[in-house]
């Protein structure tokens, strides 16, 4: 799957490429189109751009982590010079000209670009395997759906584009919609790409979107509209699929731990190729970027480190250096050494199995199914249970649950808003939202579309 994903940029890539006008949605070559998308193998390679997007620095490379885990109460970086470009979205003084915020609207809607074209052009292309046919268009749908969801979360007035787009003059006539509208389109995508996608795959296709990563995806855009009765649904037929809870916490992590049982959908890196490995393994791991105080990046907060229970065995598996002096880093992307620095072949876990427990005990309410699930994820943790007797409400135990399992796996942030609490927890940290719930609309955006409209705070 690392190897089509590679052969993917290299055939595509000239075909696709940003403008300095980007909400165009990076309009298609002309040149190139009528000599492309005649095949199946060329859907397919064109399916395989829309993955490849993922690895970007706007989107999993970079941005979708400042944006979700150093903006929460997780982590932080005092950077300082250039490095301060990132340093601000942890101090809420970031602006609408921030490189950061704009490649998260560049790359995720250049995914979003690249998946309107295989599903615009996917009828008019003949298929010997009417099955394959269909898979293919399940993962443009459930990966333009992955893209739209941050945009959604992160920004919540954007354009719904989905329809492939051939000009910039096209691109600049779009307008914005509310995140509502958005997550009702990501339903009915994400239902039809549940039915397409198979359960499971094998060879060189493991790793590309199955009906677990649809059906999570789903759920989750379930709960953050206020749906528990839908998330449930999608939830248990997700924990119908075969997934199950790696015995040890420390075993979902690393190259050789990779598509584990638990793992539900994971963004596919390697090393060696120049443009394909990831550069957070490095910057995250104090061992591996030979810094011990300096040089990090996303680093862990007091607080978070202090949130773990004794003897959680989360601690060990997430954190090192940690001492009184010493915030300490995260491992849980450098616990296999880069191929070389800042091109590391770890991928990033998007969605796993732990999550689909927590989320169906959110869904559930305060009850015991909900906490036997949640008792489930302490229990392979080392943890004792807990019930309605523990101190605090569900919510409150619910969260902090999600908070040592989940950290630093680009949930914190979405968590916090959607269990609206996200002024709260940032107020008593120090850190003032100041109304800014969403990100900027990028400044760029808004000097060619006239029409769109920024968001509080900016």
């Amino acid at each position: 799957m690392k190897l089509k994903y590679i052969l993917s940029i290299i055939l595509i890539g000239g075909m696709m490429s940003c403008s300095d006008n980007f909400t165009d949605l990076a309009p298609i070559s002309q040149r190139n189109v009528g000599i492309f998308y005649n095949s199946a193998s060329d859907i397919e390679v064109a399916v395989n751009a829309v993955y490849n997007t993922l690895k970007s620095d706007g989107c999993y490379n970079q941005s979708y982590w400042v944006l979700q885990e150093l903006r929460s109460d997780n982590t932080f970086w005092d950077g300082t010079g250039l490095a301060e470009e990132i340093t601000v979205f942890d101090k809420f003084t970031d602006i609408a000209t921030s490189d950061i915020t704009e490649a998260a609207w560049n790359e995720s809607y250049l995914g979003i670009a690249r998946a309107n074209i295989v599903l615009a052009r996917i009828d008019d292309v003949e298929f010997s395997d009417g099955t394959f046919k269909e898979r293919l268009r399940g993962e443009a749908l459930f990966l333009r759906s992955l893209y739209y969801y941050h945009l959604a979360v992160a920004f919540g007035n954007i354009p719904l584009v989905l329809t492939e787009t051939a000009s910039v003059e096209e691109g600049q006539q779009h307008t914005q919609v509310g995140a509502s509208s958005v997550y009702a389109q990501l339903i009915s995508d994400l239902t039809e790409a549940e039915t397409k996608l198979p359960q499971s795959y094998s060879g060189n296709d493991v790793g590309r979107a199955t009906k677990g990563a649809a059906g999570t995806l789903l759920a989750k855009i379930y709960l953050t509209t206020g749906d528990n009765s839908n998330a449930e649904t999608a939830l248990r037929r997700v924990m119908g699929y075969g997934y199950s809870l790696v015995a040890d916490y420390a075993d979902i992590w690393g190259i050789e731990n990779e598509h584990n049982s638990e793992s539900i959908f994971e963004v596919e890196f390697e090393g060696g190729f120049g443009d394909q490995g990831n550069n957070f393994t490095n910057q995250f791991n104090g061992d591996l970027a030979g810094a011990v105080t300096s040089g990090l990046r996303n680093i862990p907060e007091r607080d978070l480190s202090d949130a773990y229970e004794t003897g959680d065995a989360r601690f060990a598996a997430s954190l090192d250096g940690v001492t009184d002096d010493v915030e300490g880093w995260t491992i849980k992307y450098g616990l296999t050494n880069s191929f070389s620095e800042d091109d590391a072949a770890n991928n990033w876990i998007v969605f796993r199995y732990a999550d689909v427990l927590l989320m169906l005990a959110e869904a559930l309410g305060e009850g015991t199914e909900a906490y036997d699930l949640i008792n489930q994820v302490r229990a392979r943790a080392g943890l004792g249970a807990i019930d309605a007797n523990t101190p605090g409400t569900f919510s409150e135990k619910l969260l902090q649950e999600r908070r040592v399992e989940l950290a630093f796996e680009n949930h914190r942030w979405a968590d916090l808003l959607r269990f609206g609490v996200a002024e709260a927890v940032m107020s008593a940290q120090g850190k003032p939202v100041n109304g800014k719930l969403l990100f900027a609309i990028p400044q760029r955006e808004l000097d060619l579309n006239s029409n769109f409209v920024q968001n509080p705070g900016y």
